[in-house]
């Protein structure tokens, strides 16, 4: 690793070696941006961090350029798709125990261990007994319920699912302490699981997700309209957004089409069909109405298994006032788009109702506001009516885009409700994650030397 930034300076380094801390994921490391920021801040703060999980998408580039943050990849499970269900789980979970466990034991010493939950099996024995052997403290960052998941794809009453449950309960009681995304979380811990040392600790946007000036808005949307037809225009300084004039200056297309964002997994847990019906819906309406409603570009990120059946679904209807895109968009690029929109929607439903998507977050870094489904954490992230739309049906965000963009753009400019939603966005993207990290994470690692104090 190369280039560390010392303006901060390493806090401990003025006091000798910097103390290891071990941050686990197991999973794709460059898919755990929480976990990405975790180490960071262990690193701005003056640990040496080492970031255990799996290959496959890239860590953001500061991960890769901080000095003092170490990669640690384990060997992936092998296809197990020929063994039957029950046995190819089995056979996973000893496979990551064992590598798991191995990547520990060869490691640092460590003053404290982080573990992402879920998943939690076998990630979370294996991470207590590594602890419990070398003395290391014990912490777990609770996203989800891993067994809330796996009962996604069983039932709530299946064996596994309960003891998924138990594992996680008996074990996340275990832990020294622990974080967790929202209140509601932590109230659920407490009540239902009897965790009572767990921190609320909200996911704040990364720096590179932050609202784009219309120059850079312009450059970014030249790329676009070089590689879909849809953002072009016959100038060669031009897109269907945005326009540079001969004296050099830019503005905005009176006539520009809007541009709807969304990020999915593709998965039956992101039902895509409430969008599909919305999205028939806004073509039906502006071919009735067309000097009402704009055209409308949608462009939907990710990967997933759902994703041919509903882009085939798209081009059966043969859309003329809706386009879809399905692009991969990099890292870079991804900001730049959420940044460039003017409405995002978030499918994401929560499998156990206690989590908050981090999609959304994204979105309201970049200063984008959100239409997302209802869920009971929903509200402690998007405020209906304040800073994003809440819709429960796929009749409602029909509504609600049709709401949106009716009379797009001359008319929304001068919604009164939507200077709100900007105003309370700009007021959530002042908060920064280190500095809320630093005051609600980092005592938990910084503990042994409060105590110390103290006596």
């Amino acid at each position: 690793m190369s280039g560390g930034d010392e303006q901060d300076g390493p806090k401990h380094e003025e006091e000798g070696k910097r103390e290891q801390v071990t941050v686990v994921v197991l999973g794709d490391l460059g898919h755990s941006p929480r976990m990405n920021y975790h180490a960071l801040s262990l690193s701005r703060e003056g640990y040496e961090v080492n970031l255990v999980g799996y290959t496959g998408s890239k860590p953001q580039i500061e991960v890769l350029n901080d000095e003092h943050i170490t990669l640690r990849y384990m060997r992936p499970p092998p296809n197990l798709s020929s063994l039957p269900r029950l046995i190819a789980f089995f056979v996973k979970v000893l496979w990551q125990a064992f590598f798991l466990f191995f990547t520990l034991l060869t490691g640092p010493c460590n003053k404290a261990l982080l573990l992402q939950n879920p998943p939690g099996v076998p990630a979370m024995p294996v991470c207590w007994l590594y602890c419990f052997l070398t003395r290391t403290r014990f912490l777990v960052d609770w996203h989800n319920y891993g067994y809330s998941i796996l009962a996604l794809s069983l039932r709530k009453s299946h064996p596994l699912v309960y003891i998924y449950r138990m594992i996680e309960r008996t074990f996340g009681r275990l832990a020294h302490g622990g974080l967790c995304v929202t209140k509601a979380m932590k109230i659920d811990l407490q009540q239902n699981w009897g965790i009572t040392k767990v921190t609320v600790l909200y996911d704040r946007p990364a720096e590179r997700f932050h609202p784009l000036t219309l120059e850079e808005k312009h450059n970014f949307l030249l790329k676009l309209s070089s590689q879909y037809p849809c953002f072009s225009s016959d100038s060669p300084d031009k897109t269907a957004f945005t326009e540079r004039y001969a004296d050099g200056r830019l503005a905005l297309c009176e006539d520009r089409p809007a541009l709807l964002v969304s990020s999915t997994s593709w998965t039956e847990d992101e039902d895509f069909s409430i969008l599909f019906h919305a999205l028939q819906d806004y073509e039906n309406v502006r071919h009735q109405f067309p000097d009402h409603y704009p055209p409308l570009i949608v462009v939907v990120t990710g990967k997933g298994p759902l994703k041919v059946h509903y882009t085939s679904l798209v081009a059966d209807r043969q859309w003329s006032h809706v386009v879809l895109l399905t692009p991969w968009m990099t890292a870079e690029d991804y900001p730049k788009l959420l940044a460039s929109a003017d409405l995002g929607v978030c499918l994401h439903f929560s499998s156990s109702g206690l989590d908050l998507p981090m999609k959304v977050v994204d979105m309201f870094g970049s200063g984008l506001p959100v239409a997302a489904i209802y869920y009971p954490a929903l509200p402690e992230l998007v405020k209906h009516n304040e800073n994003g739309l809440i819709f429960k049906t796929k009749e409602e965000l029909a509504n609600l885009l049709q709401d949106w963009f009716r009379g797009f753009p001359q008319e929304t400019e001068i919604k009164e409700t939507y200077y709100d939603f900007y105003k309370n966005i700009d007021e959530f993207r002042k908060l920064q994650w280190h500095s809320c990290w630093t005051c609600n994470a980092l005592p938990l690692f910084s503990y042994g030397k409060q105590k110390h104090a103290k006596e």
